[in-house]
């Protein structure tokens, strides 16, 4: 059975991955540690793979792509989350075949050093603020 497309719900340490073939029988649905999924991808022919968009998953996107899949990472509000990782790698595998669905482009490593440090200084501009308005408020008391 040629596995055509795959959910996978990712998470700390254990991935939930739900794939299935082009007449929609469901190939396999299991979880994988970290250290396996990669290798568990390998062996796959490539495919279309889906993945929730989250901290994660533009470098699981980068990686995966490099292996010759087709990755689409879907935006937060446009999967169903339900009470199991199983039964998200299943909506994860339904909603990246949506013809109507929109996609969130893959960041490269570039884009996201950037954002890390517009974020970081972010951060300590805010910090520097309460500070200031925290010292301001006890001078004055």
């Amino acid at each position: 059975m040629q596995v055509t497309t795959v959910g996978l719900d990712l998470a700390k340490n254990i991935f939930q991955v739900h794939g299935v073939s082009e007449n929609g029988e469901v190939a396999f649905n299991q979880a994988l540690r970290r250290a396996q999924l990669l290798a568990f991808f390998e062996k796959l022919p490539p495919c279309l793979v889906g993945m929730e968009a989250c901290g994660s998953s533009h470098y699981w996107a980068r990686e995966l792509s490099k292996l010759g899949h087709d990755v689409r990472l879907i935006p937060a509000m446009y999967v169903k989350r339900d009470k199991s990782d199983a039964v998200d790698a299943t909506a994860i595998c339904k909603a990246v075949t949506r013809p109507t669905m929109r996609f969130v482009a893959i960041k490269t490593e570039e884009q996201q050093g950037v954002l890390f440090v517009h974020r970081a200084r972010d951060l300590i501009v805010r910090q520097r603020t309460q500070l200031s308005n925290i010292l301001r408020g006890l001078l004055g008391e």
